[in-house]
């Protein structure tokens, strides 16, 4: 994995044990669950670490009512208003992965208070003179998960067989790659398999504790960084790797395409928003039909070494019951592919096809 990137790991491990005790998800302005997406699946994951969110827009509601997950914890408009806790985590991927200037005095306040900062932004807050002065005076720890040294070309040496590899992708950004490979992970355990959750960015390194932010890695690295990963964990009997971006997204097909080629999978799990029809960051370009998406995976894919779709991961959260059931029937039919909503239906489908597609290698 190399010392650098170990030592990064060794780090949110550390800081990880913090967040075990009690965590405030700062959200400022962008309580939902596209515009939050790290808070939303850490209370789905970690409901009982989390004590509350701030967001002064939202004060005095709860994560439930704005996420749809963490029932009852509160959404506050200040630190001051929020339970005592050890650790602030940046909640939201602003645009431009900048810190804005309103969250800024609630970062301040934290380390001040001695509390540990935890951020997935491109923008590293352990850069920030005035922010680590203030870590440094009181102690404080501050944790950017997407900050690496990682300089690993790929060889396609060493990979094993054995080890099935399976990796999650999708037709566009921010369409639940993560929480698919996740509910997998934890299927999978649950029916006795070796398997081994593979975090690729921000939100699955903070839930796993483990894992390498691709999209911040130098673009020679990527793939060496991918498969990296996969010779780290491959004493599993599966790995799940986490997807991101999308092959068809203008901003981010390099990082897809090196994690891909990367981590060399043996199967995948395409993913995709079931109301989604344009590209969520560029509006006025449309999403290619599923069918044509899957194809240039498989395409992509097929050059490292023979690899296909065996199932559809929906992300149905805006649909009724009635109309995901009937979407779900719908993408079976057209594609003779086991689909379901992970949340809405549980894995076990997808679990039971990654299974049978073990037994016939």
């Amino acid at each position: 994995m190399g010392t650098d990137l170990a030592r990064v790991l060794a780090a949110i491990c550390v800081i990880l044990g913090a967040m075990a005790q009690r965590v405030i998800l700062l959200t400022e302005g962008r309580t939902d669950p596209y515009g939050a997406k790290t808070a939303t699946n850490y209370v789905r994951y970690k409901p009982d670490e989390v004590v509350a969110l701030i967001d002064s827009t939202q004060a005095g509601k709860t994560a439930g009512e704005l996420l749809g997950v963490g029932g009852r914890i509160p959404v506050v408009a200040a630190l001051e208003n929020a339970p005592k806790a050890d650790t602030l985590v940046i909640g939201s991927s602003p645009v431009g992965g900048r810190l804005p200037p309103s969250w800024r005095g609630v970062v301040l306040e934290a380390l001040q208070r001695g509390m540990g900062v935890v951020s997935g932004m491109h923008e590293f807050l352990c850069d920030d003179a005035e922010l680590a002065a203030a870590a440094e005076r009181t102690g404080a720890r501050i944790f950017d998960v997407r900050k690496n040294t990682v300089r690993e070309l790929a060889h396609r040496e060493g990979l094993r067989e054995a080890c099935l590899r399976v990796h999650t992708v999708g037709h566009d950004c921010n369409i639940g790659k993560m929480v698919v490979s996740w509910e997998l992970t934890q299927g999978l355990k649950k029916r006795g398999v070796d398997a081994k959750f593979v975090a690729t960015g921000q939100t699955g390194i903070m839930l796993e504790g483990d894992g390498c932010p691709v999209d911040c890695v130098v673009s020679d690295f990527v793939n060496g960084a991918a498969e990296q990963l996969v010779l780290k964990n491959q004493h599993h009997a599966m790995l799940m790797i986490e997807g991101q971006g999308s092959l068809v997204h203008p901003m981010y097909s390099a990082v897809t395409l090196g994690l891909l080629h990367g981590s060399a999978p043996h199967a995948l799990i395409m993913c995709y928003q079931t109301d989604r029809t344009h590209v969520a960051a560029l509006p006025k370009i449309k999403l290619p039909p599923l069918r044509e998406v899957i194809a240039l995976y498989e395409n992509m894919a097929g050059l490292m070494q023979p690899c296909r779709v065996i199932g559809i991961g929906m992300n149905s959260r805006k649909m009724t019951d009635q109309e995901a059931e009937s979407e779900r029937r719908r993408v079976q039919d057209e594609l003779g592919l086991p689909a379901c909503d992970v949340i809405r239906h549980g894995p076990d489908v997808l679990v039971e096809a990654i299974q049978k597609f073990e037994r016939s290698r």
